[in-house]
């Protein structure tokens, strides 16, 4: 029998979790004896308020990590703009720092699960940097978000990479539930399903396999850089305005950022030398090199991979007054960070 865990957390959105359920549902009376449906917490078995209204769903057990099958993760219903404590992402990020990421990644590894999301879901095990390098999607608002987490961020209705599958916006949840029926169960049971519904299931699941399309390569955005090196040229340095504005960045300095799932503490030191410019930012005992960085007017840019409080690759804009450092830390559909500094050499 194939057993199928649906993930409670709170703040979950309740179609991301309830259409899945049902479709499973509808599926296991057609297949009797094959299936077997759950909704679960890492925690156990408890009362949990969704993010509709607080609307309360019962889980019946906990999630266990090394059952065959499928675990599906819904995505969270909240504030989709702000950076308050009933935003998505503040949601994601109390999920995210709960036994659950630990339990997914640990199920990842297993050869008989399909962990499967709808949603942010998948954002959400992207944020703890189990979905890098592989192929997902999430709700249109969040893809910018995906791909800074090092994922892969497929435009497509489901995406399939291996015994990861995983759905796009809230309805998806019905294409991904119906996908795993047919993939699990065959045809004429996801058909039977569908027809008890009144739904077909839409667009095509994408795989990485096949003949990949032509498809013209993009021009690079005269804003940004065109590589990602750990140093900038500095133009025009025969003036000396850049050069100046440069050392005003120069040294190092203790750095406080402000994301929505807590706060960072990062020494970043940065120097301006022979025309170029370049740095590195040290998070606990990891440093790492700036990401193309580059003075533009009064402000220094670069990118950064970080991976606490979450995994992500953060766009820097900074401005320096003196020995005080302000300015913004920003990836995907995240609001900007605030970054508050102190030069300390």
């Amino acid at each position: 029998m194939r057993h199928v865990q649906i993930v409670l957390f709170d703040g979950f959105d309740l179609l991301d979790a309830i259409a899945p359920y049902e479709v499973f549902c509808a599926a296991a009376l057609y297949a009797e004896h094959e299936l077997s449906v759950e909704l679960v917490t890492a925690e156990g078995s408890r009362a949990v308020a969704s993010g509709v209204n607080g609307l309360t769903i019962e889980a019946s057990g906990k999630l266990n990590p090394e059952c065959a099958g499928i675990i599906l993760v819904p995505g969270a219903s909240g504030e989709v703009d702000g950076d308050g404590p009933d935003s998505i992402p503040a949601i994601l990020g109390r999920a995210m720092n709960t036994e659950l990421t630990g339990m997914i990644g640990q199920a990842l590894d297993q050869k008989d699960i399909i962990v499967a999301t709808v949603c942010g879901g998948s954002l959400l095990l992207a944020m703890s940097g189990l979905l890098e390098g592989r192929s997902a999607v999430t709700h249109h608002l969040g893809m910018g978000l995906l791909g800074a987490t090092g994922a892969v961020p497929i435009k497509a209705r489901v995406v399939e990479d291996g015994s990861l599958v995983t759905g796009g916006g809230v309805t998806s949840g019905l294409d991904v539930a119906l996908y795993l029926v047919e993939r699990e169960l065959g045809p004429r049971i996801a058909h039977a399903v569908e027809q008890l519904f009144e739904y077909e299931r839409r667009g095509t699941v994408w795989k990485g396999i096949g003949l990949a399309p032509s498809t013209q390569k993009a021009l690079p955005d005269d804003n940004e850089p065109t590589a990602a090196t750990n140093h900038g040229v500095l133009t025009n340095a025969a003036s000396g305005h850049q050069l100046t504005q440069a050392s005003m960045f120069e040294g190092d300095w203790d750095t406080v950022i402000a994301t929505p799932v807590g706060k960072m503490e990062v020494r970043l030191s940065i120097s301006a030398k022979n025309d170029m410019i370049e740095g590195t930012a040290t998070q606990g005992d990891e440093t790492i090199q700036f990401r193309s960085p580059v003075l533009l007017g009064s402000k220094l840019v670069w990118s950064l991979p970080v991976v606490k409080p979450m995994r992500l690759n953060l766009k820097f804009e900074v401005t320096a007054d003196g020995d005080h450092m302000t300015g913004t830390a920003k990836a995907g559909m995240l609001p900007a960070s605030k970054l508050t500094g102190t030069r300390v050499s």
